[in-house]
């Protein structure tokens, strides 16, 4: 793949129900619509129609922004209001004129404030946690501990956390599972089956974490089995195996992403002959569409995340051979990047920001970040630059702000998004996986100890450190989460929750 892709000129639809006015020179548009999110410190905000779909937008630090006629700032947007959005050729918002908010209007930063931990990487595939008021600090021996579940099996499957459940996947001998746990007991609820353990001299099991939509949780098994349960009783709706149905061969390690719904579609990325990605009907499994990036190129172990570009919905995932962009709705490639990319494991996930998209790997490559631009006439991405300063393993990155936190390699680096420098290094708790709540960053290694950090990139200020008591032979590399005031460990056969609340 080359470094800049330009598509045939076509009509971009934003969404339907969304009354635009397209300005002409520029590409310029009129967008109205009514809030769902905004968030000051991404400068993303989220817009829905009449139709009640939702466009993504990114608010330029020059918008001008009028709320009930006043000069306004983006936090004092909420949910329920009213907005007119300016756009540029790119997309990006240049001026927002907000309405009164509705009187029942509670702000919100994040669309996570109420959505839970539903699947890999939090509600918006991001790391970012919702929660706010947590402890700034840990004691020596680190936050106190709530609960220990056990009989998980084998592997390295995180959790998911809604309405009361927690989902997560593990090998109980020849068998992969999908096991749901109480929230409140940490008591299983249900365990159903759904395919074979995969053996593997790095630890057998899946890899994968479970997608809770609505009543139903899809899993996809480290063979390539995916199925769809009953939130409830954990009954199979429907399931098959991704690498057959699409012409694929298993990846080295075993297939390890998470599966993504957008609508009524969950979205998957088997790495086929006749699909790199692939979209089914949510609720029968039925192909809406395959995506055959040029070159066939295998699977990855990162997970698909959705951005919306000029109003373009795209499909973004980190496959063998590189970053790729594909048009939601129909599976059509747009566009492709392999700045980031080597040629044995890319594990973290992309991340957009601000109309771009930032992924970075290991062994020896680094990141990359590309710029996307939509309007009337295609979809362009222009590499920005490459850095060797952020050669992410498998512990993925969050952004807060303008900088961006993971450790490269062996070191916890905070990252400069706009021009790819650092702002610090330290060893810290070594190579690991990370994730943002409330002004902090969690950074677990994967020998096991775990640290809090300040997201500052002034400078590096650890707050506590600590080791799990349930550290497995095995190293620690399910993601860490946080949610409802608790963070989680998941370490092979064992699930640790502890209290981030004062």
């Amino acid at each position: 793949m080359t470094a800049t892709a330009h598509l045939t000129r076509h009509s971009i639809r934003l969404i339907a129900g969304l009354a635009i006015v397209w300005h002409g020179i520029a590409d310029a548009a009129t967008v109205t619509g009514k809030v769902v999110a905004v968030d000051a410190s991404t400068r993303s905000l989220e817009v829905t129609g009449r139709g009640e779909e939702t466009a993504s937008f990114t608010v330029a630090e020059t918008a001008r922004i009028q709320v009930s006629g006043k000069p306004g700032t983006l936090d004092a947007l909420v949910a329920g209001q009213t907005v007119t959005l300016t756009t540029d050729g790119d997309g990006v918002v240049t001026a927002v004129r907000a309405g009164k908010p509705p009187r029942d209007a509670a702000r919100t930063s994040q669309r996570a404030a109420a959505g839970g931990w539903p699947q890999y990487g939090g509600a918006n595939r991001d790391g970012r946690a919702a929660d706010t008021g947590l402890v700034t600090s840990w004691p020596e021996g680190g936050p106190p501990l709530v609960g220990v579940a056990s009989n998980l099996g084998l592997g390295y499957s995180s959790v998911s956390i809604a309405a009361g459940n927690i989902l997560t996947m593990g090998s109980r001998g020849d068998d992969e599972f999908v096991i749901c746990l109480d929230e409140k007991s940490l008591a299983q609820r249900w365990a159903t089956r759904i395919g074979r353990t995969r053996p593997d001299g790095m630890g057998a099991g899946p890899r994968g974490t479970p997608t809770i939509d609505g009543d139903r949780v899809y899993a996809l098994g480290a063979n390539g089995d995916l199925a769809c349960l009953d939130l409830a009783n954990g009954r199979v709706l429907w399931g098959g195996n991704i690498l057959e149905t699409f012409g694929a061969r298993n990846i080295t390690w075993g297939i390890s992403e998470s599966p993504l719904i957008d609508g009524d579609r969950v979205i998957v990325t088997p790495g086929g002959s006749s699909a790199t990605l692939a979209a089914l009907d949510a609720k029968t499994g039925k192909t809406i569409w395959r995506a055959a990036v040029p070159g066939n190129p295998q699977a990855a172990y990162a997970s698909c995340i959705l951005v919306e570009t000029g109003g373009v919905r795209q499909v973004v995932n980190f496959v063998h051979t590189g970053v790729v962009g594909v048009r939601a709705d129909t599976g059509a490639v747009l566009w492709g990047d392999d700045g980031s990319a080597n040629g044995t494991a890319n594990c973290s996930s992309p991340l957009e920001w601000r109309g771009h998209v930032f992924s970075a790997s290991g062994y020896g490559t680094g990141g990359a970040l590309v710029k996307l631009g939509g309007g009337r006439g295609g979809v362009t991405a222009t590499r920005v630059y490459q850095t060797k300063e952020m050669k992410s393993h498998h512990g993925g990155m969050v952004i807060d702000g303008d900088h961006l936190y993971g450790t490269d390699e062996a070191v916890l680096t905070c990252l400069a998004l706009e021009t790819g420098k650092v702002a610090w290094k330290n060893r810290s708790v070594g190579k690991g996986a990370v994730v943002y709540a409330d002004g902090h960053v969690i950074l677990r290694g994967e020998e096991g100890s775990v640290a809090l950090v300040e997201a500052s990139p002034r400078e590096y200020v650890e707050k506590g450190r600590f080791m799990p008591g349930n550290r497995s032979d095995r190293p620690a590399w399910p993601h860490p989460v946080v949610h409802a005031g608790k963070l989680y460990l998941r370490d092979q056969d064992s699930l640790a929750v502890y209290s981030l609340v004062p």
